[in-house]
C-alpha cells in the first residue's frame, strides 16, 4: 500500500463515518415528523421481522403526522402495534386502511434530553475519525519503517491526514449543532 492509497482510503473512511452519522441523525426526532423516523420499527410479516418500509408506505400528512398506508390488508394492526410497542412514544390510530401516527408536542425536558443524544453520537462519530486519523498515520509509519517512505513523506502525510481529520471533525459540529437547533426550535 503507498501513501497515496492510505490518504484516499482514510478520506474515503472518513466519508462514511460522516454518511453513517447523518444517517444517525434522521433518527432522532425532532419537533416535525419525518418519515425516517419510523425506519427502526420492524413489523412480523409471515415470521420474520422487517422494516416497516417493506410492508407499507410511510409519508407526510402533515407537519405533526406520519401516514402508513399497508401494501397489504392484513397488516394494519400488525403495523399499528408494531408502532406502539415500539420505544418512540408514539400512538397510532387506524382509519379504515390508513394508519395515522400523530407526533406529540415534546416537552422541554425530553428536548433536553435528545440534545445530549445527538452531542453523544456526535462524540462517537468524533471518535470514529480520530480512530481513523491513528491507523493511517500508523499505516505511514510502517512504510517509513520498511523504508517505502521518507521521513519527510511521512510528516507531510501525517499533515494532511491531519487536516482531513479537522474538516471531518468541524463538519461533525456543524452537523450536531442544526440537529439541536431543529429540536430546540417550538
Amino acid at each position: 500500500m503507498t501513501i497515496a492509497d492510505i490518504k484516499t482510503t482514510t478520506q474515503a473512511k472518513m466519508d462514511q463515518s460522516i454518511a453513517a452519522f447523518k444517517h444517525n441523525l434522521t433518527k432522532i426526532r425532532t419537533g416535525r415528523a419525518s418519515p425516517g423516523l419510523l425506519d427502526t420499527v420492524h413489523v412480523d410479516y409471515y415470521g420474520s421481522m422487517v422494516p416497516i418500509g417493506q410492508v407499507a408506505n410511510v409519508s407526510l400528512l402533515d407537519s405533526r403526522t406520519l401516514s402508513v398506508q399497508p401494501w397489504e390488508k392484513g397488516m394494519g394492526a400488525k403495523i399499528e402495534k408494531a408502532i406502539r410497542d415500539s420505544d418512540l412514544g408514539l400512538n397510532p390510530a387506524s382509519m379504515g386502511d390508513l394508519i395515522r401516527v400523530p407526533l406529540p408536542a415534546m416537552s422541554e425536558e425530553r428536548r433536553r434530553e435528545l440534545t445530549k443524544l445527538v452531542r453523544t453520537e456526535g462524540e462517537g462519530a468524533k471518535i470514529a475519525v480520530r480512530s481513523l486519523r491513528r491507523d493511517a498515520n500508523e499505516s505511514v509509519k510502517k512504510l517509513v519503517k520498511d523504508k517505502l517512505a521518507s521521513e519527510d513523506d511521512q510528516k507531510r502525510t501525517e499533515a494532511e491526514i491531519q487536516k482531513a481529520t479537522d474538516r471531518h471533525v468541524v463538519e461533525i459540529d456543524q452537523l450536531v449543532a442544526a440537529k439541536e437547533h431543529d429540536i430546540m426550535a417550538v
